[in-house]
């Protein structure tokens, strides 16, 4: 059985993050130059807006060529304003169960409501390989 470790000590601190007015294509440049699949997207006072995604990034190119609109925008118009978070000091197991219960990839962890880090289901797996490595 795994021993409890909490989130904020797996979870990415080297966040990425965007803002709601950052243009859409230097959103997905970040996304592929940092190997990223998504990333929380914070307003000026520092607090969580909403989440964007690959998929968000992919629904919003096909929607602007099906309707054959000039390519473009601001994350905040993608983006999923219904984001999924851990609070720091979450255990791992509930968070792992977070990711299978709700089909997540990646959750923002929060202390005092304000986005610390990031937390993925790798960074889950890794926790799980040292703890196999350490017996």
């Amino acid at each position: 059985m795994l021993r409890s470790v909490k989130a904020q000590d797996y979870m990415c601190e080297a966040l990425i993050t965007f803002k709601p007015e950052t243009d859409l294509f230097e959103a997905i440049n970040a996304l592929v130059d940092n190997g990223i699949t998504g990333a929380p997207v914070i307003d000026s006072g520092g607090n969580l807006v909403g989440l964007l995604s690959e998929a968000d990034c992919l629904r919003a190119i096909l929607t602007l060529t099906y309707h054959e609109e000039e390519m473009g925008g601001v994350v905040g118009d993608y983006m999923v304003e219904e984001v999924h978070t851990v609070n720091y000091d979450a255990d791992i197991i509930a968070v792992a169960k977070e990711f299978i219960d709700n089909g997540r990839r990646r959750l923002p962890v929060l202390r005092d409501g304000k986005v610390i880090g990031q937390i993925s289901r790798r960074d889950i797996l890794r926790a799980v390989e040292i703890f196999a490595q350490d017996g």
